[in-house]
Order: structure tokens, then sequence, then C-alpha cells
């Protein structure tokens, strides 16, 4: 027979109304920081630097911790950075343009990212996913650039 505790909790009405909530939130760039919990203050002494360059030619300077991924800085700032597959390497929505004087500092892409950088509108020689790119002391004060435009590829494009 079976036994009690391998059955998972037991979902309400109330607990499933909340998980449903929140996957009806808007897209990761309207989000607010609040929803970005990953994404701390950096403490006295530790901070980090990162610039984006926005599609206009603004720039965007923020203090970051170690460890904070390119995509997650620009979501929790609510900067226009997509990451339609959540940071999971597999899609080029969350495409950046590195700096030359830093992308040497960056450990060499993977081949997963190298197959969804193929797939990236614009790209460049110095691209890479903002996903993949964590912060750390090696690259502080690193300047990336949005692309003017990113592509979205869904399985829906091949029907």
């Amino acid at each position: 027979m079976f036994r009690a505790a391998a059955f998972p909790k037991i979902v309400t009405r109330a607990s499933l109304t909340a998980r449903l909530a929140v996957l009806r939130t808007p897209g990761p760039t309207s989000m607010p920081i609040r929803f970005h919990g990953h994404v701390h203050k950096p403490k006295a002494g530790e901070e980090l630097h990162v610039t984006f360059i926005l599609k206009d030619g603004t720039q965007q300077k923020y203090e970051v911790c170690a460890g904070d991924s390119l995509l997650d800085i620009a979501q929790a700032h609510n900067l226009d950075m997509e990451g339609a597959c959540g940071g999971s390497c597999a899609c080029s929505t969350c495409h950046v343009i590195v700096d030359p004087d830093y992308y040497d500092a960056l450990e060499e892409p993977d081949d997963d990212e190298n197959d969804m950088l193929d797939l990236a509108y614009g790209l460049t020689e110095t691209s890479r996913l903002g996903c993949q790119i964590k912060m750390s002391k090696d690259i502080d004060g690193i300047r990336v650039a949005l692309p003017a435009m990113t592509r979205n590829v869904s399985s829906s494009d091949f029907e």
C-alpha cells in the first residue's frame, strides 16, 4: 500500500492561485526589482561595476555583486534584455556585445553558448550571452552594449 510520506504536499486552491499568479506576471524586463531576489545590493567595499550601453547610446552604470549574471543585473534594473529562456543558455535574447578591452578576461564560451550565438542577430567578434557572463573581480568595470535587435526563435516559427 502507499505510504503518506510518499505523496507531495497537498495543493490548496489558495496555493495554486499564488503559483499561477507568478506565472502570469509580465516578462522579465517589466518585473520590479523585488522579483529578482537573486540580485542583491553589494556590501560596502565589495562592489563590482558594470556599464550597459543601451540601444539609444545612453550608458547605465551599476554596482553589483560577484556571481551576478549580466542577464540578472539587466533584468533587475529593467533594461531591455529579454532572456526568454530564463538564463538557461537556450536562446540568444540576452546577446550582448562586450567591450574588446574586457573580452579576453572572460572565460571561453562553451559549445552550447556558441550554438546559441550562431542564432543571434548582429553577431560580432566580441558577442556573448549575458546569462553566461558572471561578474567577478577579473571583469570589474566591464562595458557591454545591447544590440539594436535580438532574435527570439520559438517552435511556432517553424509551423
